[in-house]
């Protein structure tokens, strides 16, 4: 649970450890019930242990904290771009907790995974954002950032997932 900081609250960025796994689930339950879809999230504290800090991580976390609370979060994964012939960084999630909005961690957070792509030589970061949150939109366009209208993202998931990866070609 979060509290308002303090008007001159500081805030720190750093990549997550396997002890952080409690705060990492608080952070994709708080963005699950942002996004009003938290009848969606089945993480728990052991899955993200094994896919975040097993032996074949599959993404990365970079936490925002404040006097030893957390304050959001940035969990992406490298992607690979043929076109550029260059890994990328796709943001699956970046969410503050709405007691810390307004102090820039966004910005922060966005900055962070920026600066990381260009010191690794990635060629681009990219995510997808919900149509309904201009906030974001809004915030994310200030920022350079550009929609790619000509894509429309599917997803296979549950049942279509399983009935076509136990299909024969």
């Amino acid at each position: 649970m979060t509290r308002s900081p303090g008007a001159d609250a500081q805030y720190v960025l750093r990549v997550a450890t396997p002890a952080d796994v409690p705060a990492i689930l608080a952070c994709i339950r708080g963005l699950a019930e942002y996004e009003r879809l938290a009848h969606q999230c089945t993480a728990t504290e052991p899955l993200l242990h094994e896919t975040l800090f097993g032996p074949e991580p599959a993404a990365e976390v970079v936490l925002a904290t404040t006097g030893g609370e957390t304050a959001g979060f940035a969990l992406w994964f490298r992607s690979y771009s043929t076109f550029l012939a260059r890994p990328g960084i796709y943001l699956e999630d970046l969410f503050v907790f709405p007691a810390h909005r307004g102090h820039g961690l966004g910005r922060r957070l966005l900055a962070h995974l920026a600066r990381t792509a260009v010191e690794r030589g990635y060629g681009r970061v990219e995510w997808a954002v919900l149509d309904w949150n201009v906030d974001a939109i809004r915030f994310y366009e200030s920022l350079g950032a550009v929609p790619m209208g000509d894509w429309t993202t599917y997803r296979l998931t549950g049942d279509s997932l399983a009935t076509l990866g136990v299909a024969r070609g």
